[in-house]
């Protein structure tokens, strides 16, 4: 086993709760600070001159993570200001997703043929033929289907049949 492993197993089964803790402290949240201390971790083993003192260790990993939260926070409060040059402002669309969920819904209620036919063909833009190909039945069959699921998606979504087209 080399020298770095040995330290490193020595560091966690000495210290390792304590660094944890920590993370935790400087982050506040127990994902983040896992994510923090691998960080550290790997900044300070990823150097070949790695010392055998515990004590020295620690305080190396703890510092490691000290200066990657704090660069980390002073990025995010960067980016945070710059970020509207870049990205279009965040609008309300509760509407549109209220909307988007009364369809998902919509197209629940329907079969599953149904289904794979609206989907094909407006989805994938595939034509009669080819659905009726892909489902391996006859093209009345498939305009039957989407016949019917237009119907249904008109009626439940509170629609002129040919507004669901």
């Amino acid at each position: 086993m080399a020298d770095w492993e040995r330290a490193f197993r020595e560091l966690l089964a000495a210290r390792g709760g304590a660094l944890r803790s920590y993370a935790y402290v400087l982050t506040g949240d127990p994902a983040a600070a896992s994510d923090l201390l691998q960080e550290a971790l790997t900044r300070v083993f990823g150097r070949r001159r790695v010392g055998a003192d515990i004590a020295q260790l620690e305080a190396y990993v703890r510092r490691a993570m000290l200066n990657h939260h704090v660069d980390g926070s002073r990025r995010l409060k960067r980016w945070n200001a710059t970020r509207h040059l870049l990205v279009e402002p965040v609008r309300d669309d509760s509407d549109q997703l209220a909307a988007a969920d009364e369809v998902r819904r919509a197209l629940s209620e329907l079969s599953p043929k149904q289904r794979a036919c609206i989907t094909l063909r407006y989805y994938e833009d595939q034509t009669v033929s080819e659905i009726a190909e892909q489902l391996n039945c006859a093209e009345g069959t498939v305009k039957r289907h989407l016949a019917d699921a237009r119907a249904r998606l008109a009626d439940r979504l509170g629609m002129s049949e040919e507004g669901a087209r």
